[in-house]
């Protein structure tokens, strides 16, 4: 594993969000990044089933045998508003994330229940997910233990990439946009820029991009110029990639 690291995340990758995923995907390619990680949702928003969708299946497997890699990203990306919320729960699930926490506070059964069906339908297509990552890395200590329990090697938050195998954390701040408004959009463009500077000496940069960031040229031209400068002295990989020689280093350094 190359010392600086450059692990760049597509999520909320499903039929629904394909367009504008392959021309990211495109793009990227065009700035040198040919491996990065694809969270699938495998019911996005409850449109259908992802994997029953050749084309896209198709179109994913060819992705991931060119060496990206396909990650398990929830199951519908939705989380049902609930009587009793806290005010903390109902902005933390509504205002911040627009109701996108499935897994924030699911309960380990359901969690498992949920992880487990997406794998097996992932690696029914003929996909192999590793890791799990929870949309808006919004996951309950009870949906972290089911994770671990159905066989996934990784998960994140937007502050770390976790070890499910040995509990290990690495600290590690994504940058990320939000995007639903003018305001939003502004704030995102200046606390990314610092967080890059911070960034710049740390081992490990994550940079996390959803379809709709795409839409938005000052958004996209400083992503674009983000991967630019950060390829100068950085190794593109992806989350599995990088998380076993993680592991490897963290055993032979003992």
């Amino acid at each position: 594993m190359a010392s600086r690291s450059l692990i760049v995340s597509l999520h909320d990758v499903a039929p629904t969000t394909w367009d504008e995923a392959r021309r990211i995907i495109a793009e990227l390619q065009q700035c040198g990044i040919r491996a990065c990680s694809l969270l699938v949702v495998p019911d996005y928003h409850r449109h259908g089933s992802s994997m029953q969708n050749r084309s896209f299946v198709e179109w994913v497997r060819e992705l991931e045998d060119a060496g990206n890699e396909v990650v398990l990203h929830g199951y519908f990306h939705q989380r049902p508003r609930r009587a009793g919320d806290s005010l903390f729960n109902q902005f933390l699930t509504r205002i911040y994330t627009q109701d996108e926490g499935e897994f924030f506070d699911l309960g380990y059964e359901e969690a498992k229940r949920r992880i487990t069906s997406a794998r097996e339908e992932f690696e029914a297509a003929g996909l192999k997910p590793h890791g799990f990552v929870a949309p808006a890395w919004l996951l309950g200590s009870e949906a972290e233990q089911a994770a671990r329990d159905a066989g996934m090697e990784y998960t994140t938050r937007i502050g770390s990439v976790i070890d499910l195998r040995s509990g290990d954390t690495f600290g590690s701040r994504s940058l990320v946009y939000s995007v639903r408004n003018e305001w939003r959009r502004q704030v995102s463009l200046c606390w990314n820029a610092a967080l890059a500077q911070v960034s710049r000496t740390q081992s490990l940069v994550r940079l996390s991009i959803h379809p709709v960031d795409y839409s938005y040229p000052a958004i996209w031209k400083q992503i674009r110029n983000f991967l630019t400068a950060m390829q100068s002295d950085r190794s593109p990989t992806t989350y599995h990639d990088w998380t076993v020689e993680w592991r490897i280093r963290r055993t032979t350094s003992v």
